[in-house]
C-alpha cells in the first residue's frame, strides 16, 4: 500500500530544505534538460528522415506511423524496464526510450504540415521554373513550419514528463525528487520535483515558440487596414 504524504506531520513546506539544496536543483535541472533536449533532438533529426521517406514512398507511411504508434502505445515504465537487460541502467536506456514516443507525433506533423500545403501554391513554383525538389525545399517545407514546430513543441512537453520516469533507472533529473519524496513521505521534495518540471516544459515550450516566430515572420504579419 502506498503510504500516504498528506498524513505526515511534517509542514506542506519545508523552506529550510529548499534553500539548502539549490546545487542539487541545478544539478537536476541540467540533467533533465540534456536528456529531454536530446531526446528531442534524436527524435527530429530521425523523423525527419522517417517523413521524407513517407512523403517520397507514400505507401510506407501506414506502415511507419504503425511502428511508432505501437512504440507511442507502450507504457513508459515498461518500456524502460525492458531495455535494462540490454543497456544496462545508462542514459542510452533512457534516450532509446525517450525518442521512441517522439517519433509518432514529429512524423505526423511533419507529413500533414507537407501535405496541407496549397498544391497551387507549389504550381506555381514549379511554372516559375523550380524543380520538384526546389519546391520542396524551398516552399512546402518552409509552409509547413508551423505544424512542424507545433509537434516538436509537443513531443518536447511530453518528453519533459516522461524524463521524470527514468528515476527509476537512475536517471531522472527532477524524478530523483518525486520518487525519493514519495519513498520518505516528504512532500516537499515530491513537489519541488513536480513544480520544477512543470516550470521547465513552459519554458522549454516559450523558446521554442520564439523560435518558431523567428523563423516564421510570415506568420505574424498584420495585413494594413
Amino acid at each position: 500500500m502506498i503510504p500516504a504524504i498528506a498524513q505526515s506531520s511534517q509542514p506542506i513546506i519545508d523552506w529550510d530544505w529548499i534553500w539548502t539544496h539549490g546545487d542539487d536543483m541545478w544539478q537536476a535541472t541540467i540533467e533533465h534538460t540534456l536528456l529531454t533536449v536530446i531526446a528531442v533532438i534524436v527524435g527530429v533529426i530521425l523523423s525527419t528522415g522517417l517523413s521524407l521517406v513517407a512523403l517520397r514512398w507514400r505507401g510506407t507511411y501506414p506502415t511507419i506511423t504503425w511502428v511508432t504508434g505501437i512504440l507511442y502505445t507502450i507504457p513508459s515504465l515498461a518500456l524502460f524496464v525492458s531495455l535494462v537487460p540490454l543497456f544496462g541502467l545508462s542514459i542510452l536506456t533512457a534516450e532509446i526510450a525517450l525518442v521512441s514516443y517522439t517519433l509518432l507525433i514529429l512524423i505526423r506533423n511533419m507529413v500533414s504540415g507537407v501535405d496541407s500545403v496549397s498544391e497551387q501554391v507549389i504550381e506555381a513554383s514549379v511554372g516559375m521554373g523550380m524543380t520538384p525538389r526546389q519546391a520542396m525545399t524551398s516552399v512546402r517545407i518552409p509552409l509547413a513550419l508551423p505544424a512542424i514546430f507545433a509537434g516538436i513543441r509537443i513531443a518536447t512537453v511530453t518528453t519533459v514528463g516522461l524524463v521524470t520516469v527514468t528515476a527509476l533507472i537512475g536517471r531522472g533529473g527532477y524524478g530523483v525528487f518525486i520518487l525519493r519524496g514519495i519513498r520518505r513521505q516528504f512532500l516537499t521534495e515530491a513537489l519541488v520535483g513536480t513544480l520544477l518540471s512543470v516550470l521547465l516544459a513552459i519554458v522549454l515550450d516559450a523558446a521554442l515558440l520564439g523560435v518558431e516566430r523567428w523563423a516564421t515572420p510570415w506568420t505574424r504579419r498584420k495585413v494594413a487596414p
